[in-house]
């Protein structure tokens, strides 16, 4: 497989979580290993993605989900993420039950790239990012997902120097072993009071502390709420607000979308507007966006009528 990849001249990510660093660095490594160069690595979260222009001849992308401007000839899509469409001129890796990071370092594999240390960085990225709750390692899995959510992509890109295996045993992890430990269970109890709605299908669950992703898998796990797709909204340093959206039967990609997001089915997000500059102004914008809005009721036949003689009479 490895032999039939085109030489990238950039290789694209996803942003917002564990699964698209370790895919970013992993395709780099690899790309290196094939063609003795570094290329450049991108990342995006999807509103800005859909921004981006495909002005290069040849890439690679990884762990964002396929489109049809995408479906080009010297393109690699590496992905897990359903799509109805497959690509007819791009190259497509793709495979619903592995993350986009596992596919990649299974492409890293058959060039001589793996290492022991590797392998469980890239189990527990698999875990966290399927969700994989029955999984031994979940909760572990959950704390090195939540590096990138808490520290931001290129923070820690920066901080590890490009080299994911020191995320293994990294001494942030004690942190998130203890915001989990003490902050969790609070801010599920404080949360769990604090669920408003958006439609009748979906509830923004308000979050003042903890592991936001954890604390609604609780909730839904419980079914602690009468909405089966729960949403937290996250601001970031530079004022861009994030959607989240978590459900158990599928119902959270499609909200996504409609927010012009994506993600899995059950484990999805999106960037609202810019326009959108905090969590109140983005409940208001959500409530608007996403409930459809009433047709006005067609007068009765007697009310026009009688407005037709009134006309005449005037």
């Amino acid at each position: 497989m490895t032999n039939s990849l085109p030489r990238p001249e950039v290789i694209i990510t996803h942003e917002s979580d564990l699964d698209g660093l370790v895919s970013g660095i992993l395709l780099q490594r690899l790309a290196r290993k094939l063609f003795n160069t570094d290329v450049r690595l991108e990342a995006y979260a999807y509103q800005n993605w859909r921004q981006r222009d495909l002005r290069e001849k040849c890439g690679w992308i990884a762990d964002i989900t396929f489109e049809t401007r995408m479906d080009r000839p010297n393109w690699v899509i590496i992905d897990h993420h359903a799509n109805e469409t497959p690509p007819k001129n791009a190259l497509f890796i793709h495979d619903l039950t592995k993350s986009a990071g596992l596919l990649c370092y299974e492409l890293c594999q058959q060039q001589g790239l793996g290492s022991p240390e590797l392998d469980r960085l890239v189990h527990l990225s698999n875990v966290a990012d399927l969700f994989l709750e029955d999984d031994p390692d979940f909760v572990l899995a959950s704390d090195y997902a939540n590096l990138v959510k808490v520290y931001q992509f290129w923070n820690l890109h920066a901080l590890i120097g490009g080299k994911i295996e020191q995320l293994l045993n990294n001494p942030l992890l004690r942190v998130m072993e203890v915001k989990r430990n003490i902050e969790n269970p609070l801010g599920f109890a404080w949360s769990r009071e604090n669920v408003s709605e958006i439609t009748p299908q979906v509830g923004f669950v308000d979050t003042v502390i903890g592991n936001n992703n954890l604390i609604v898998h609780q909730l839904l796990e419980q079914q602690a709420t009468k909405y089966p797709v729960l949403m937290t909204l996250f601001r970031r340093a530079n004022g861009v607000v994030i959607a989240s959206l978590r459900s158990r039967n599928g119902e959270a990609l499609k909200i996504a979308e409609k927010l012009q997001g994506g993600g899995h089915a059950n484990a999805s997000g999106a960037t609202l507007p810019r326009s959108i500059k905090t969590i109140p102004d983005a409940v208001n914008y959500l409530r608007q966006t996403l409930n459809p809005k009433k047709e006005e009721p067609l007068n009765s036949l007697e009310d026009i009528f009688a407005s037709i003689d009134m006309s005449q009479k005037q």
